[in-house]
């Protein structure tokens, strides 16, 4: 039976229960095996400025999926020199999963609209299957400078594989806001995420959490 594991990168910064129910949500859809956490050390889409060390973000993660076994944590990413291109984070993965084993890499309907911009986009394409989480109801714009790129058919099979998932009005960067203006970010973490957060003084005003 071939196994199906989805990878779920992102810098995390924090983790929050949108992050899980998506990934949880499309695991149920999809009948994955493992969903794999894959906090980045430097996002080539993101700017670095206001990352938690990358130790705390790790952490966190690892806090969040405790004792759940659809989950598990890689540092690959986390710990790669440069730019972690998910093209790259494929190939490791296919290299250390059985031949047979099926990628899945998930992405927001926003990175769908950019996956134009990615690096060697036509071979990601072709090395693994992509699904992109939307909310429902929100039409997917248009793909015409990515079809350009990879063709109509691996287009289509994009669009096929967009799966309408929660609406979780959460983002990392409203918790770290709250965090700063010292309100309550109860019910946007797992309280082990919450809890670490206080305990090491992440996000407060005036903190300089780093990038390393």
């Amino acid at each position: 039976m071939t196994t199906r594991v989805a990878l779920y990168g992102g810098s995390f910064n924090p983790v929050h229960h949108g992050h899980l129910i998506i990934a949880r949500s499309i695991a149920e859809a999809l009948d994955i095996d493992q969903v794999v956490l894959l906090p980045s050390h430097a996002p080539p889409h993101k700017l670095a400025q206001g990352l938690a060390k990358t130790e705390h973000r790790m952490a966190m993660v690892r806090l969040a999926v405790t004792n759940d076994p659809l989950f598990s944590v890689s540092d690959h990413d986390a710990t790669c020199v440069g730019p972690s291109y998910t093209v790259k984070t494929i190939e490791h993965f296919k290299s250390a999963l059985p031949d047979d084993a099926e990628i899945v890499w998930i992405v927001g309907a926003d990175s769908l609209l950019e996956l134009h911009t990615w690096y060697q986009v036509a071979k990601l394409v072709a090395n693994c299957r992509i699904v992109t989480a939307n909310r429902p109801g929100s039409a997917i714009g248009s793909l015409d400078a990515l079809e350009a790129m990879i063709g109509k058919e691996a287009t289509r099979r994009l669009l096929d594989d967009v799966i309408d998932t929660p609406h979780i009005d959460i983002s990392s960067t409203q918790i770290r806001n709250r965090v700063k203006e010292n309100r309550s970010i109860r019910y946007f973490v797992p309280s082990n995420v919450e809890e670490y957060i206080r305990q090491h003084g992440l996000y407060a005003a005036g903190q300089t959490t780093g990038t390393s």
